[in-house]
């Protein structure tokens, strides 16, 4: 196992390599220059110099080609540096990153825990009923909530809760004076303004999550030690939860592992319809304005959560399974 995860890691670090090289080259190639975005924002009466705008690019190593200004980032990286922003006041994208990553990780966990508790016993039940009239019907609402697209359900949702009804706010993660409220009154305002948002990053998860279950399940009842089982007069809720379920974690484990990235890219049209201050939100503004460092920062790290979720769903899977082996 130990030399497993040595090669893994290895192949791991060549894959970061190429992923990074190809994406700021891809950033440089792309249309304009974070110097170009604020210049177009700027009073024609007010454009700074071409003197200062060659410093400015000599400062931030813009006037430099693609692959030297990547070499020089990935030396920074080798000292535990991200570089900083363009356009968030100079600041450190390490901090940037930090500071969003509370608001996405809300609702990515919150998400992720919810559909677990809800998709397994869904599943399970979806099984035991398999082929009657409460079966079928739980079946196709749950393929039509994941044919539907959660960024229209968000939509939907504003109009019926804000709109209509009222009960729920629009958007944002806090309301004005959030500061100066009780920390019940602080609990409460997040709740209500989470709920939308936690709503759209789940229903899909739980119609998917839960179709997989119900099928992995299928698959494992018409193996024949559950037959045997059933002869020897073991009840159907303990052959369920005993001996079929054991069997449907082994996939379920590797699912659990590669959901490890989603934790923290959030989902950028989502954050964007409820403005919401997550990490999906400041990936799509960084690309905006091209701020490279802040792009570079954040696909390095969604880069490492997918790479380490592989790992850990191969580990997790010779866990389960003791069939398995990596020596």
């Amino acid at each position: 196992m130990t030399a497993y995860i040595i090669r893994r890691l290895g192949v791991g670090l060549i894959t970061l390599l190429l992923i990074t090289c190809l994406i700021y080259g891809l950033l440089r190639a792309m249309p304009g220059s974070p110097i170009a975005a604020d210049q177009a924002n700027v009073n024609p009466s007010k454009q700074i110099s071409k003197q200062a705008l060659d410093q400015y690019k000599r400062l931030y190593g813009l006037d430099k080609p693609w692959y030297m200004a990547y070499a020089t980032w990935l030396g920074n990286l080798a000292q535990f540096d991200l570089g900083r922003s363009f356009k968030q006041n100079n600041r450190p994208v390490f901090s940037l990153i930090l500071e969003r990553m509370p608001a996405t990780l809300l609702l990515s966990v919150t998400s992720l825990v919810l559909t677990y508790l809800l998709s397994i016993p869904l599943g399970l039940w979806a099984t035991a009923h398999d082929g009657t009239v409460a079966e079928r019907g739980v079946s196709v609402l749950l393929y039509m909530l994941y044919s539907l697209p959660s960024f229209v359900a968000a939509l939907y949702l504003q109009l019926l809760f804000y709109v209509k009804l009222g009960w729920l706010p629009l958007f944002g993660m806090t309301s004005d004076g959030f500061g100066e409220m009780s920390l019940p009154g602080q609990a409460w305002d997040l709740l209500k303004h989470s709920i939308l948002p936690i709503a759209c990053f789940t229903y899909v998860s739980l119609a998917y999550y839960s179709r997989f279950v119900r099928a992995n399940m299928q698959e494992v009842v018409r193996q024949d030690y559950i037959r045997t089982a059933k002869a020897y007069g073991i009840g159907p809720r303990r052959i369920l939860w005993h001996h079929a379920f054991r069997n449907t974690l082994i996939p379920m484990v590797t699912l659990l592992g590669l959901t490890l990235p989603s934790l923290l890219s959030g989902a950028v049209i989502l954050e964007r319809i409820f403005v919401w201050p997550g990490m999906g939100s400041l990936f799509l503004d960084s690309i905006r304005t091209h701020d490279y460092n802040v792009v570079m920062g954040l696909t390095l790290m969604f880069s490492v959560l997918t790479l380490a979720g592989q790992l850990l769903a191969d580990i997790l899977y010779a866990v389960v399974d003791p069939r398995v082996s990596y020596s």
